[in-house]
């Protein structure tokens, strides 16, 4: 019985995240489209294409239509690339360059041509090269060539039939710059990729990409997140936490605060999250920071995600109160990120968080707050379904997250940007009450999956010396409206401990 023949491998695009979407790269010997609106991103993908199959020992071939080769090597000096040997272009160039006479013979313009001779050209360089890779640029210069949809397809189809003999792996780059419903290329290619890009009503663009189609190849779907920096594009997968499963031991982890432990049933266990909730200054991330500093006295490894507060104000505060964030930074075991939510997408903050746990070993996670994660993405569906999978995916890590929300208002009815109480396995509220003229801050467990907690209601307090957790409020109604009405017994004992 003959073995079934292996696959050949597949031919990286070298864009960090986006061979992990194609599950390994390009099929070769196949055309492949990449399409998307001009300043996308299309020609840094494609020179990464080029210099991926350079570093393979693979021959590459750029076939220009709308830039000069002197523009397409400028673009890739702007990223720190040399296009070597290896790489060959080939450029349909303007009119004016024809009147040099240097330059008659071997230069050529597209839309003095007919569609035949530019295509015989393009050949004619591909026979030159010999190339195993090749990037034409653009399908819009051979759409307007055609004149008619016909026409068009018949010249793509013919293309491609010469690219299977040559066996070369071929991406063609599409601007959508004349007509965006003719799908032509779309049934012809291999695999269609579309890059997208938004512009928010303040910040940054985002910019997104898509595997439309991939033939006989599974791939990972939906929409993904992209930058372009220099040195490159970059990919950020969409999250599926289903994919990352690890076994763990369940250990109970604690703060540090006896009280505070109590209150937990012991401390909260690996591997499962915990949301803070409360309105703006009752302690919401004093108290997170200090399940991530009693995981670096264990040891461990943590990080802070800080969306809200400026860096260097939190660690001169938290200086003041005994606890030197920077030491603990210089030391390796405290990662502390500034987020810009202007400039951040969610996808890219979930790489972030995901480098950390990967290849830091962190085990303890602090994001504040949900109200900055919910400006990098105002679209309140989406942001549920992200936390959800970030969340499951730490979990499955055996990562101990606390994600800290400030609800709107300070007594009386709090309200939340968005519900995400279900998703935690443990639920913090922190309110402020009203007592003899004094406005007091008061700490309840209200859920907890894993194990008992104490259903009582502590007051917590925020000094110089940190947080302190006081004795169980008995004898109160109302504390987490605002305003208590409390018995005549307890009244003088609160009196003493003002």
């Amino acid at each position: 019985m003959t073995a079934p023949s292996k696959s050949p491998p597949k031919a990286q695009i070298g864009v960090e995240g986006l061979d992990d979407i194609l599950a390994g790269g390009l099929a070769p010997g196949h055309v492949y489209l990449l399409e998307g609106n001009p300043g996308t991103g299309k020609t840094t993908i494609a020179l990464q294409f080029l210099l991926a199959g350079a570093k393979a020992g693979e021959t590459g071939l750029y076939i220009t239509m709308s830039e000069t080769e002197q523009e397409l090597r400028e673009g890739a000096a702007s990223h720190g690339w040399s296009l070597d040997d290896a790489i060959h272009v080939f450029e349909l160039v303007p009119p004016e360059s024809l009147l040099d006479d240097e330059h008659q013979q071997s230069l050529l313009y597209s839309s003095d041509l007919e569609l035949g001779e530019t295509t015989k050209a393009v050949f004619e360089a591909i026979e030159r090269a010999k190339p195993v890779r090749i990037v034409l640029d653009s399908l819009s210069e051979i759409r307007l060539l055609a004149q008619s949809s016909l026409r068009y397809r018949r010249q793509i189809l013919a293309m491609k039939h010469y690219f299977a003999k040559q066996g070369a792996t071929v991406l063609m780059l599409d601007d959508l710059t004349t007509d965006t419903n003719d799908k032509t290329v779309h049934s012809l290619a291999h695999g269609v990729i579309r890059l997208e890009e938004m512009t928010p009503t303040y910040g940054a663009e985002r910019r997104r990409l898509r595997v439309i189609k991939y033939r006989g190849q599974s791939f990972r779907g939906g929409f993904h997140d992209f930058t372009i920096v220099e040195g490159g594009v970059q990919v950020f997968p969409r999250l599926i936490s289903s994919e990352h499963k690890t076994g763990f031991a369940r250990n109970v982890l604690t703060s540090g605060i006896g009280e505070l432990d109590a209150l937990l049933g012991g401390g909260v266990e690996q591997g499962s999250s915990t949301l803070v909730m409360g309105p703006a200054g009752t302690g919401k991330s004093l108290l997170a920071l200090q399940f991530a500093v009693s995981a670096v006295q264990r040891g461990e490894k943590a990080a802070l995600f800080v969306f809200d507060e400026e860096l260097s104000l939190l660690l001169d505060r938290t200086r003041l109160m005994g606890i030197d964030l920077a030491a603990m930074c210089a030391a390796g075991n405290l990662f502390i990120e500034q987020v810009d939510a202007a400039e951040l997408s969610p996808g890219e903050f979930t790489h972030q968080v995901r480098t950390k746990i990967d290849h830091h070993g962190v085990k303890t996670i602090v994001i504040d707050s949900l109200n900055g994660y919910q400006a990098a993405m105002p679209e309140e569906q989406f942001l549920v379904l992200h936390i959800h999978e970030l969340l499951q995916y730490l979990n499955r890590q055996g990562a101990s997250t606390f994600l800290l929300v400030a609800q709107h208002g300070l007594v009386g009815d709090m309200q939340a940007p968005v519900d995400v109480t279900y998703l935690a396995d443990t639920v913090i509220l922190l309110r402020y009450f009203e007592a003899f003229g004094q406005v007091r801050r008061a700490l309840s467990v209200i859920k907890k999956r894993f194990g008992s907690h104490e259903n009582t209601i502590r007051e917590i307090r925020l000094d110089g010396s940190g947080i302190a957790i006081g004795e169980p409020l008995k004898g109160f109604q109302g504390v987490l409206r605002g305003v208590p009405v409390m018995a005549e017994g307890d009244r003088a004992s609160l009196l003493e401990d003002r």
